[in-house]
């Protein structure tokens, strides 16, 4: 059992109500996943997610183009072939990126109401001075900024959903950030840092990627929740309670957060052949990708400057993707 001023300092997520029992895997080997590589979301058009992200997050294009045919059998969506698409990172030219793939609209489509990937965690300095400036923006707010745990937490975050039904927390340390486990940011937004993976059972979740990325789940969190942006943008009671844990990988401040959803929600749609709408797959770094065993969609590729990689389907239907990178 942890304390709640224990876990909201570790977490950049929703405010700890109460905690549950934490069945922790006891291997003490080191996480072959290193870190948080990309998040890839689905948007109709790549030109006005490029706008968005480049004014007003200040991230930088780093490539426009469409994607390949190897990269779209990769990743099980052979008619995202020939798509265009566009490849973002922050400010600090940290090489962790954001990447937007053109999709044909699905209009029932809304933020956080389906299974999969569902939010996009980034570090930055000062949350409340980039809020002041996103309320001009089409960024459309949905939370904050507060401090976590009624108040009582050094961090700080706020909530956005961006051209793509994306969500976007942008979170900062206002403590002592030499002792915090968020990362310190290199720019005033920095990268991802927390990748948010929602589904209907929340131990399965949690089993298949600690038994995949050998994580120990003695350093992550279990808790309850009540409400919150779920709540909020599933139309459900504030005083709704939701499971939700953390998972740390090997690199300090990487983590997977799991949202447990309820009966209300199911898999997300998409056109047939093409990436799903939203946040579409997150991509993590390995340093050996045979010594992981999974099913991957395709067979390996290399398109990514000579690196492999590979995708497979995760247990919530959604799609997630390693490169092979020795750090």
């Amino acid at each position: 059992m942890i304390t709640r001023k224990k876990f909201i300092n570790s977490f950049g997520g929703f405010v700890a109500m109460a905690p549950v029992a934490l069945n922790a895997k006891t291997n003490d080997k080191a996480p072959s996943a290193s870190r948080i590589k990309m998040a890839t979301v689905g948007a109709p058009n790549v030109n006005t997610f490029k706008n968005y992200y480049s004014k007003w997050l200040k991230y930088e294009l780093v490539e426009e183009s469409i994607v390949p045919d190897e990269m779209a059998l990769s990743w099980g969506s052979p008619l995202s072939s020939g798509k265009p698409y566009v490849l973002l990172r922050p400010q600090s030219k940290e090489d962790v990126f954001i990447r937007a793939v053109e999709i044909d609209p699905v209009p029932s489509y809304k933020a956080m109401n389906s299974w999969g990937w569902n939010a996009i965690e980034i570090i930055c300095d000062d949350v409340d001075k980039i809020h002041s400036e996103l309320l001009h923006s089409e960024f459309r707010h949905i939370g904050g900024p507060a401090n976590l745990m009624g108040g009582n937490s050094s961090i700080r975050a706020s909530q956005y959903i961006g051209p793509a039904e994306e969500v976007i927390y942008l979170t900062c340390e206002t403590g002592d950030r030499s002792k915090s486990n968020l990362p310190i940011p290199k720019s005033d937004i920095g990268r991802i840092f927390i990748m948010i993976l929602a589904g209907i059972n929340i131990n399965e979740m949690e089993s298949f990627y600690a038994n995949l990325f050998n994580v120990n789940l003695k350093t992550g969190y279990r808790f309850q929740a009540k409400g919150g942006l779920i709540s909020q943008l599933q139309n459900l009671p504030e005083n709704e309670l939701f499971n939700l844990g953390l998972m740390r990988l090997r690199e300090k401040g990487n983590s997977i957060e799991l949202d447990e959803y309820k009966s209300n929600t199911g898999p997300r749609k998409r056109v047939k052949g093409q990436l799903p709408p939203g946040i579409a797959m997150t991509t993590f770094s390995v340093d050996n990708i045979d010594n992981l065993d999974v099913n991957f969609i395709y067979k390996l590729v290399n398109v990514y400057e000579g690196k492999r990689s590979g995708v497979f389907l995760g247990p919530c239907g959604e799609l997630t993707e390693l490169i092979e990178e020795k750090r």
